[in-house]
């Protein structure tokens, strides 16, 4: 089902994916910029790190923890591993409205404030067997390199 023909949004690039990975035990900045990635953004999250790698068509996010918390719980789980893949949209509020009226089941039923000034909203593993995905609105500004076209 093309649940993007039932409102006024749609999937514009792939922001990012996001690898989770233990305190010290992920990729660095020299293993990344050994394969041309730079780290364009650093942010703290509630019991984690996130690093944003700037990458030809969108960029590699990861999840360092720091703490307790939903990540370090996958990461207890799962060991180091592929965390999320992150689409981003163009209206977040209308994709979320016809996401849940498509019935697909929602972690967050509204938008809210993301790292790098965005918004975004996940749905849930279930929907899509077994994959988390991430939604994400770039503010004005902060739209990703893979929207804006430009190539590194």
């Amino acid at each position: 089902m093309d649940v993007s023909a039932k409102g006024s949004w749609r999937v514009t690039a792939i922001h990012h994916i996001a690898f989770a990975h233990p305190s010290g035990g992920g990729p660095t900045d020299d293993t990344l910029a050994a394969f041309g990635h730079r780290r364009t953004h650093t942010e703290r999250g509630d019991g984690f790190l996130e690093r944003m790698y700037a990458t030809p068509g969108g960029y590699l996010q990861t999840l360092e923890v720091t703490g307790p918390g939903t990540v370090q719980r996958f990461v207890e789980r799962r060991g180091a591993a592929l965390h999320h893949l992150a689409f981003e949209v163009d209206d977040i509020d209308a994709a979320l409205a016809a996401l849940t009226q498509a019935g697909f089941q929602l972690i967050d039923d509204r938008a809210r404030r993301g790292g790098m000034a965005t918004r975004i909203a996940f749905v849930h593993p279930s929907a899509l067997g077994g994959l988390l995905l991430e939604l994400v609105e770039a503010s004005d500004g902060s739209a990703s390199h893979a929207a804006e076209g430009r190539t590194l």
